[in-house]
């Protein structure tokens, strides 16, 4: 499936999972570089970073069918219909087993097709030419900059509210109270807050992003802390 999702471009330059020389290293490196961007050019960068719920598990059967039989040949639609339905599941506790469930949704975790299943599914996330989105599996960024916070919030909003229609088009959940929304500037100021599904999403001045922390003024102290820590955690486990 590997040369026929790169000829076609079935993975969006945005997603950085699955495709070669691309990592979670190369995707940080494409955020920090456009936010120092926006410093040396006095620009607010605004951006939210969005949980969504239960990714793997809550793909919707029906919508990637659709996708698959619409984007591979029949021969590849046949098979991965074939590896996703009629799949069951039992649960055990002890001695005692539950009876069999039907599966309805979620890609199979710890499989090679699980993540490709799961990135063709989320192919068409909406993107705008006034933001920058970002993407490493499930983990989702989404920024938008300008001289004036008002705009760049306008930015922002106008997205996500792309972004609403077309998750509830294909039933995939986010969790508003864990995602964050952070105001990246040199500046003095706030952007607006921003919402979705009706929901204000939190503001923070910290968020961890690939394992990297980004503060507001991109200072790395938070980030250095961190490690530190974790290093001397290490440390005294070795004595």
């Amino acid at each position: 499936m590997k040369p026929l999702l790169t000829s076609q471009q079935l993975i969006p330059d945005h997603q950085f999972g699955l495709r070669p020389r691309h990592g979670t290293t190369e995707q940080a490196h494409r955020l920090v570089h456009n936010i120092h961007e926006d410093f040396q050019h006095k620009r607010y960068c605004t951006a939210t970073f969005i949980d969504i719920s239960q990714a793997f598990d809550k793909v919707w059967h029906p919508g990637l069918l659709y996708k698959l039989k619409r984007t591979l040949p029949h021969s590849l639609y046949s098979i991965l219909k074939s590896h996703l339905t009629n799949r069951v599941f039992q649960v055990r506790y002890q001695e005692e087993c539950t009876s069999l469930h039907k599966i309805q949704s979620g890609v199979p975790q710890g499989s090679i097709l699980g993540p490709v299943l799961y990135y063709i599914f989320n192919a068409e996330l909406p993107v705008s030419d006034h933001t920058l989105t970002a993407t490493y599996a499930d983990d989702t960024a989404i920024l938008a900059s300008h001289t004036d916070p008002l705009n760049a919030g306008r930015h922002l909003q106008q997205h996500l509210d792309k972004l609403e229609h077309w998750l509830k088009r294909w039933r995939i959940g986010t969790n508003e109270s864990k995602s964050t929304h952070i105001t990246f500037t040199l500046r003095s100021g706030e952007c607006p807050a921003v919402h979705l599904n009706g929901t204000i999403i939190p503001q923070g001045t910290i968020i961890k992003y690939l394992g990297i922390n980004l503060d507001r003024r991109l200072k790395w102290k938070s980030h250095i802390q961190n490690k530190r820590k974790q290093l001397g955690l290490l440390l005294q486990r070795m004595y």
